[in-house]
């Protein structure tokens, strides 16, 4: 790492603590504004950043890219009218920021509460996904933030476009630019440096593949918001509707297999399978998606690749699904104890007892019960759009949205208490 890449790093980290300073007190009124003009520029430069996308594309095409990995980096014109309405989405939402969350007086007549309050400095480190930068950019100016972003090279040239507007938008609000920053260097050195700089950046999170989040997790200085994997599972309970059932599988692994919240293991009840189980993977295999079984899955439906120990703790992003026959809810609570990343998970049962039985014990992020784990989302769940997910238990939990992007302080209303 070179001195200059270490400068440049705490230089922009200082920037953005001072310009956090700033919106940590611009008002509601402002911060709307401004994310509805960042919306509109967003549509009316559609043509630039269009461009900017096709570079990366053919860049990305160049070195043998996936499908999977092109369709995340793939920016169109659905993609920069989803932007734009995610912008104007947050701008509705209530501001956080200043709210009262408690207020009780004490004995001694002192009103105690706590206000919300911005975190400062965020660093959103992440791979692949343009819309993130607008995204992360809006929530993060909304909760009173400054953001640094640094996306993968393999967007370079989209995410500068995106940056370069909103931070013209900032200069003429009078805001300072560096409150949405940008790191440009390519290499992971400036990621590292940038890691280093506790002293301005109140918090980081990584959005990408596990090597990158526990690289981040490993290097930084910074408390890091993180979730390494998406292995989410369905279980599919004795006692279900079992139309219900194989289109919630559908759903949630063919709908967009390469989403941290998509299937990657399904879970079945031995009474059930031997209708369920054949002419759901008939309908799977149909689309492209290799079933990987566990015995009886196997013995059930013939030519099925064998599931093995790796299967069960793998997130394949892709068109591959474990199966795994149980013998009962208990079995199935047990083995997403064991190989579960805390994500998502979804039962289908007309059993209310089983339902909130798995409501309580499946330890996950997000549980569901008769959805697609694909609702795991933080605009399904009326945050607008999200920051990330986290599968951790401190701060925040599941999909963040504005109000995990911000902390506490106590406040209190006295008229003259003293401590005797």
């Amino acid at each position: 790492m070179t001195t200059a890449i270490q400068k440049e790093m705490k230089h922009l980290a200082k920037e953005a603590q001072k310009a956090s300073k700033v919106l940590a007190v611009t008002s509601t009124e402002v911060k709307n504004r401004l994310l509805r003009r960042m919306a509109e520029a967003l549509k009316k430069n559609r043509r630039a950043l269009l461009r900017a996308n096709r570079k990366d594309l053919a860049l990305a095409s160049r070195k043998g890219s996936s499908k999977a990995f092109l369709d995340r980096l793939l920016l169109d014109e659905k993609g920069i009218q989803g932007m734009a309405e995610s912008l104007l989405t947050i701008a509705r939402l209530n501001d956080p920021v200043g709210e009262v969350i408690q207020m009780s007086r004490r004995p001694s007549g002192l009103m105690i509460g706590k206000i919300r309050v911005p975190l400062g400095v965020i660093a959103i480190i992440y791979e692949s996904r343009p819309n993130v930068t607008s995204d992360s950019a809006g929530l993060c100016l909304k909760a009173g933030n400054a953001v640094i972003l640094k996306g993968g090279s393999e967007a370079s040239a989209s995410n500068q476009a995106i940056t370069h507007l909103l931070q013209q938008l900032l200069k003429k609000e009078g805001i300072p630019p560096a409150a949405i920053s940008l790191v440009r260097h390519a290499g992971h050195d400036a990621v590292r440096a940038l890691l280093r700089e506790d002293q301005f950046i109140s918090l980081v999170i990584p959005r990408g593949g596990e090597s990158l989040i526990r690289e981040v997790a490993r290097l930084s200085k910074i408390p890091v918001i993180k979730h390494y994997k998406g292995i989410c599972h369905v279980y599919v309970d004795s006692e279900c509707d079992l139309n219900m059932a194989e289109s919630i599988a559908m759903n949630a692994k063919v709908q967009r297999p390469a989403t941290c919240n998509a299937m990657e293991t399904l879970l079945v009840h031995e009474e059930v399978a031997p209708r369920f189980l054949p002419p759901l993977i008939h309908r799977l295999r149909d689309v492209g998606v290799e079933i990987r079984g566990c015995d009886r899955t196997r013995k059930l439906v013939k030519g099925l690749k064998r599931a093995t120990e790796k299967d069960w703790r793998s997130e394949y992003l892709d068109l591959i699904l474990s199966v795994r026959i149980v013998k009962d809810l208990s079995e199935a609570i047990a083995h997403i104890t064991e190989y579960g990343s805390m994500h998502t998970d979804t039962i289908v049962t007309e059993n209310h007892d089983h339902a909130m039985r798995f409501l309580r014990e499946v330890d996950s992020a997000c549980v569901f019960v008769n959805a697609s784990t694909r609702m795991s989302d933080g605009g399904v769940f009326g945050m607008g759009a999200e920051i990330g997910i986290s599968t951790e238990k401190l701060h925040a939990r599941g999909p963040m949205g504005l109000t995990e992007l911000t902390s506490y302080k106590f406040i209190g209303l006295g008229n003259g208490q003293i401590r005797t």
